[in-house]
């Protein structure tokens, strides 16, 4: 379905907690605001006729796929990737990345048998060691880039170079910045606070003074909301706790203002005077807009969007799939590795020379 004017994007139809209903009104919104898609739909093909005969421009755009099988949100791992390859619509939509017949995966199912999946059908990119997670993190500036948050637990300081470079590339593409600011997570700003790793995954950044991305130094915890830099590099661990702490807190403050506003019958009417100003903040503050992360480090890019979304939150992760094609992600996270990989490993011949110099 690839030509030189459509995006094809295979989805599991099958994932997360509603299936076709939501990932196929999903699919027919995104459609709307991007009608040069084209959609390859993996699953039931019985259920997924069915609930197409609510999106007619969908049909007309999608080519359904049957596969005898979905994997389970509570599937582990290793099991949905022994009984779900080459059969499950999860792999399958993977594995169209693969071939060639879609540019970009996008699942809502398990995101540890995603991850396998992707890994095993895929495989990391010549210079990665393992995989990561990015999300788009709405700021006071606007959006930023945050990886890993989820898929590696625990990352040299190799590996966090290697995430830094990665999410570079995706700032490049998704925003358009020429040379975008990366900042690693740390418990302080000072070059001598935090782990190891940290300390000299930034000591080797500094040095080597890239062309592509502008090495920031470290940021702390209040930096993600401020937008100080446009990706935020840390390991899957600490990632995820700040996403899910993130995402807790905007619901907490929505569930706030809800019952603020309807406490009295004055600050109902305050509501109505500053009803524009309190949209604009719930939009805002919307986990669906900002909904999919991108595995970066494949040999192909797949797109996880949260389980428990709605049609518009599953259409946002299709936007971003859609960037992500669209943009060259692949070939720019390659270019930068290379490029990083060729300086490093020039470095201590270029000292040597210096040094031979001086005698």
């Amino acid at each position: 379905m690839n030509d030189d004017n459509t995006t094809t994007i295979a989805i599991d139809a099958m994932g997360g907690d509603y299936g076709p209903k939501v990932t196929l009104a999903g699919a027919a919104l995104a459609l709307e605001r991007r009608p040069d898609t084209r959609f390859l739909l993996y699953g039931d093909a019985e259920l997924i006729d069915e609930a197409l005969k609510e999106h007619e421009a969908l049909a007309a755009a999608s080519i359904v796929r049957h596969c005898e099988m979905a994997v389970a949100m509570d599937a582990k791992p290793s099991q949905a990737l022994r009984q779900g390859r080459h059969k499950s619509s999860m792999w399958r939509a993977i594995e169209a990345v693969k071939t060639g017949d879609a540019m970009v995966a996008v699942s809502a199912g398990n995101t540890g048998a995603l991850m396998a999946m992707a890994k095993f059908c895929l495989r990391t990119m010549a210079e990665i060691e393992r995989p990561a997670i990015a999300a788009i993190w709405p700021t006071l500036r606007g959006e930023s880039i945050v990886l890993d948050v989820g898929a590696t637990i625990g990352a040299d300081a190799q590996q966090l170079i290697d995430f830094s470079m990665m999410g570079g590339a995706m700032a490049r593409a998704l925003f358009g910045l020429e040379k975008p600011t990366v900042g690693l997570l740390n418990i302080g700003v000072e070059e001598v606070k935090g782990q190891d790793e940290v300390r000299e995954a930034g000591r080797l950044l500094k040095e080597s003074n890239l062309e592509r991305i502008d090495y920031h130094g470290f940021v702390e915890g209040d930096d993600l909301g401020k937008g100080t830099v446009d990706v935020v590099v840390t390991e899957g661990f600490t990632g995820n706790v700040a996403l899910k702490t993130a995402e807790g807190t905007a619901k907490q403050i929505a569930g706030y203002l809800r019952d603020a506003m309807s406490r009295t019958f004055l600050a109902r009417i305050g509501y109505l005077f500053a009803r524009g100003a309190f949209d604009r903040l719930r939009d805002k503050m919307d986990p669906r807009k900002v909904n999919g992360g991108v595995f970066l480090g494949l040999n192909g890019i797949v797109i996880k969007s949260h389980g428990g979304t709605d049609a518009e939150g599953f259409a946002a992760a299709l936007d971003l799939a859609h960037a992500m094609a669209r943009y060259d992600l692949m070939n720019k996270i390659a270019a930068d590795l290379q490029t990083f990989h060729d300086r490093m490993s020039d470095a201590p011949l270029k000292v040597d020379e210096s040094e031979s110099a001086g005698q």
